[in-house]
């Protein structure tokens, strides 16, 4: 089928596969959507088949995975060779209400936002519920019932309880750096997508055509590259780590910060116990204040010695719910924003070619709705889950 458009009857089709003819109107048919949502659906599906508790079951699904990114791909790119050709001499419009003359794309990516909005906000829902219907983990710990009832790491059972993620991010001002840049980093972005879509929009003969072209791209590089470094840093976060050099007039001693996968904290956490210790050392401490409190606790299992206790025992906790609602809340927000840096990546190229102009601008400014919501919804991850 030919990408050209012959003649000046409407009712003829352009290609469904290539570039639209863009002044004789909007194109009617579309590969596109169709061709991705089949693509995703597959990668979602057949990932959700493959993974049990993070870990591997069904080997058998990673071709079906690749083949679900691959049409995935195959489908943006039939998207990208339309909208390359789109020049902003027709914007369609919504022609019923509510919608009446708003641009039918602004339309569905309000739509689109809604429906991701209902995601996140049960998400955030299913984390609220467990973490303050669970009984937290250091609760347990410090009353001692963990010893009674033999959840320790000799007896193989775990206490049931609830470890957010906070406790080991917020430990320490180096432990929560990687969250806190990107906060700054997403903030910041949302400020350089505005600057791209107001430089696009400014009208013709007010600014050079040069300057506007590199004022463009240079800001939606920008964009791209704090994406980047949010994906970076969470990796940093979820997986690597870092090292802390001394640095003796700042008072820091040689240490690691240890990634949130080497400390324990994994979705098939059931048997977790930390580094820095849920032994009875505290217990100890609680005991030889008030021996006749505790007394009844290890009368079965310990001595009372001077005032301390020894039992050589350390908690064990099943967190997997702790985990999953973290790590999947925080997931999908990487997720879009990995899905933002691809779209970043085409704009990007498209502004370096001179591609925006006022009249279609409004491209840049329904990315910016998706990028703001993207930015909006980690200014309420951060505090809820890194914070509190």
């Amino acid at each position: 089928m030919s990408g050209d458009y012959h003649g000046d009857d409407d009712h003829e089709h352009q290609s469904a596969w290539g570039p639209h003819d863009w002044s004789h109107g909007a194109p009617h048919n579309s590969w596109a959507p169709i061709i991705m949502s089949i693509g995703i659906g597959i990668f979602l599906y057949t990932v959700a088949s493959a993974y049990s508790w993070g870990e591997m079951v069904d080997p058998s699904s990673i071709p079906l995975i690749f083949l679900g990114l691959t049409i995935s791909f195959f489908g943006m790119i039939i998207w990208w060779r339309q909208d390359a050709s789109f020049d902003g001499i027709y914007e369609p419009r919504a022609t019923g209400t509510p919608f009446q003359n708003i641009q039918i794309r602004k339309v569905a990516m309000w739509m689109f936002l809604m429906s991701e909005m209902m995601v996140f906000t049960s998400l955030f829902s299913t984390y609220m519920r467990y973490r303050l219907g669970l009984t937290p983990c250091v609760e347990i710990y410090e009353s001692g019932s963990w010893i009674v009832n033999s959840q320790t790491i000799d007896s193989g059972e775990a206490v049931n309880c609830f470890l957010p993620a906070s406790e080991l991010i917020a430990s320490s001002w180096f432990h929560i750096a990687p969250g806190a840049i990107n906060t700054f980093a997403l903030i910041i972005s949302s400020f350089t997508i505005v600057q791209a879509l107001r430089w696009a929009k400014k009208p013709v003969g007010s600014v050079d055509e040069e300057v506007r072209r590199k004022r463009v791209y240079r800001y939606l590089g920008s964009t791209w590259i704090l994406a980047i470094i949010f994906l970076t840093l969470k990796m940093v976060e979820w997986f690597v780590g870092f090292y802390i050099p001394e640095i003796g007039f700042l008072g820091l001693h040689e240490h690691d910060i240890v990634s949130l996968v080497n400390e324990g904290y994994t979705i098939h956490a059931d048997h977790y116990h930390p580094h820095h210790g849920w032994e009875d050392t505290h217990l100890a401490e609680l005991a030889a204040a008030n021996p006749s409190e505790f007394e009844e606790y290890f009368a079965n299992i310990a001595s009372i010695e001077g005032g301390y206790v020894n039992t050589d025992a350390v908690m064990m906790a099943d967190i997997r719910v702790s985990t999953s609602t973290f790590f999947v809340t925080t997931g999908t927000h990487g997720a879009h924003v990995f899905i933002g840096i691809i779209g970043l990546t085409y704009m990007t190229w498209k502004a370096w070619t001179g591609g925006y102009t006022p009249q279609n601008a409004v491209s840049i400014e329904y990315f910016g709705l998706y990028w703001h919501f993207v930015d909006l919804i980690w200014v309420l991850v951060f505090p809820f889950f890194y914070l509190y």
